[in-house]
């Protein structure tokens, strides 16, 4: 930590923003996770379709328009209330490409496994992913496994690559957003990061708490067919959480966006774990959740389509994109004040997915 030396005398802790070496903040999602990928990865790694920088690229094949996203999973604990890595693994691969207005279609899966992992969890895992791609209309084809001696491995890590197939008439995309759109989300936020906290830390909460893990893909074709295909940008804000994504949508599109305080669908057990522990539930990691930019005169016709559907029953308009303060985040709150919500330079929650 650096120090910063104020008016008067006083002295400021600031965050380190030069490592060298990785920390793990580089995987947060906010901005160490942006400057890891500009400073280190994409000078080396070139191409049209990595420079998209999407949650998915979309790459020609055969006269056939793809998808093509891949995910590494290393959550801990491997199973918690709600899920397991397994199905977490499936279902985030899944929403990626669905986020791109892709049909989801195939999946590979690599497994790190750790000697000493027992073969019960691994079975779990195990049927969970094969369940959970059943739900998903998609097929495991290939895979791969890799063992590693005890204690470097964290148990198990895997990969998923999915594949998806492109409608060429539905292609949401950040820098589609517009001033004017309304922001929805498709239901309750931070979720999964605080089911993780409270499963890694042994901390109990009154209500029941369980990971948002699912498959978003369903939801996405409802919207899509109620909106008539009229939505500019989609996104599942899992690293980094809602706040973190709206930046980078912002960021993409050139455009500031508003939210509203009194409208985020944020449950009172999030918001009362969040508070007891110094956390912002806009940065806490979602599973099953997506971030949808419509043209304000289809938001009804979306919303209702949402709530009609199991998934989408506390969808909500938290905001709006705007002219003002373009490429930044700003949050109206009940008292009538405003707060800029930026991205976040560490990690409030390491390993949540």
């Amino acid at each position: 930590m650096t120090t910063s030396i104020l008016q008067g005398g006083l002295a400021c802790p600031a965050p380190i923003t030069t490592h060298d070496c990785v920390v793990i903040g580089h995987g947060s999602g906010g901005k160490l996770s942006a400057r890891l990928i500009e400073e280190h990865f994409l000078p080396h790694f070139r191409g049209d379709a990595l420079a998209q920088l999407g949650d998915a690229s979309i790459v020609s094949a055969g006269g056939a328009r793809l998808a093509v996203s891949t995910d590494t999973f290393v959550v801990s604990p491997l199973e918690f209330r709600g899920g397991n890595i397994g199905d977490l693994a499936v279902n985030g691969t899944v929403n990626d490409l669905a986020m791109m207005g892709a049909i989801p279609l195939y999946l590979t899966v690599g497994f790190i496994l750790e000697e000493g992992l027992p073969f019960a969890v691994l079975d779990r895992v195990i049927a969970s992913m094969a369940a959970a791609a059943t739900a998903a209309g998609v097929q495991i084809i290939a895979g791969d496994t890799k063992v590693v001696e005890r204690g470097k491995g964290d148990g198990l890590f895997i990969n998923t690559t999915g594949i998806g197939m492109v409608n060429p008439d539905f292609r949401p995309a950040p820098d589609k957003v517009v001033p004017g759109d309304a922001v929805i989300v498709s239901g309750d936020i931070g979720v999964h990061g605080m089911t993780i906290l409270a499963e890694r830390d042994g901390i109990g909460f009154e209500a029941d708490l369980g990971s948002d893990t699912a498959s978003l893909h369903a939801l996405v074709q409802v919207l899509r067919e109620f909106t008539g295909g009229d939505v500019h940008a989609l996104r599942d804000p899992t690293r980094g959480g809602v706040a973190s994504t709206l930046n980078e949508i912002a960021k993409a599109s050139g455009v500031g966006i508003e939210l509203k305080e009194d409208a985020l669908p944020i449950p009172p057990v999030v918001q009362g774990a969040c508070e007891m522990l110094g956390l912002d539930p806009l940065y806490v990691a979602n599973e099953g959740l997506l971030v949808a930019f419509v043209p304000a005169e289809v938001a009804g016709a979306a919303l209702e389509a949402m709530h009609a559907h199991p998934l989408g029953r506390r969808a909500a308009v938290i905001g709006q994109a705007v002219r003002e303060h373009p490429g930044m985040v700003v949050l109206r709150t009940g008292m009538g004040g405003t707060r800029i919500v930026d991205m976040l330079p560490g990690d409030q929650l390491p390993r949540i997915c």
